[in-house]
């Protein structure tokens, strides 16, 4: 019976790890990472689309993106949605495709950057122990009700304890490498 709380609490603490990731993915660097432009939504026919949706966006060259439309008339409509979510990005288009130049980051900007890295870390971190918080809620419900022996609620607990430290720490370690791509120059 606890092995479904435990089961739960994995699959949420899991969802929690890849939204970091996503997060992370789209944290700008110091290259060019088509996942930059993934959170870009584009006014088409008056619609808010996805970037990646309306076009093909690559990195031929580190410091470079290339945004290709499916729909050559969604050009301008791309280029002002680009410039519009605020990403320090300055698109320029030749008519057919819209190239994105990844301007270098000043000391100032990566210092930003990793505060807010941290801060979503922080986040990331807490939602896991609020998972944890949440399963260990409902194994002392189980055992209230007598569900569960005393022995039972205390290994319940502390394979809870084990996955959330496992999820931490991958957390962390995430943090760690994109902390030291972010630092480089």
């Amino acid at each position: 019976m606890y092995l479904e709380i435990h089961k739960t609490a994995e699959e949420k603490m899991k969802k929690t790890l890849k939204v970091y990731k996503e997060e992370l993915a789209s944290t700008r660097a110091g290259r060019a990472n088509p996942a930059i432009l993934d959170k870009v939504m584009v006014e088409y026919y008056g619609t808010p689309t996805p970037l990646n949706q309306l076009a093909n966006v690559s990195a031929p060259e580190p410091r470079t993106l290339v945004v290709q439309p499916f729909d050559i008339n969604s050009i301008q409509d791309i280029e002002k949605a680009i410039l519009k979510a605020d990403l320090g990005l300055n698109p320029s288009n030749d008519g057919k495709i819209i190239r994105i130049v990844i301007p270098r980051l000043t000391e100032e900007t990566r210092k930003e950057l990793i505060k807010g890295l941290k801060k979503t870390t922080e986040n990331a971190r807490v939602a896991i122990r609020n998972e944890r918080r949440e399963a260990n809620d409902k194994l002392k419900k189980m055992e209230k009700d007598g569900e569960l022996t005393k022995d039972e609620l205390k290994k319940a607990e502390e394979a809870v304890q084990e996955l959330t430290d496992k999820y931490i720490e991958e957390i962390d370690k995430l943090m760690d490498k994109k902390e030291n791509e972010l630092m480089e120059v």
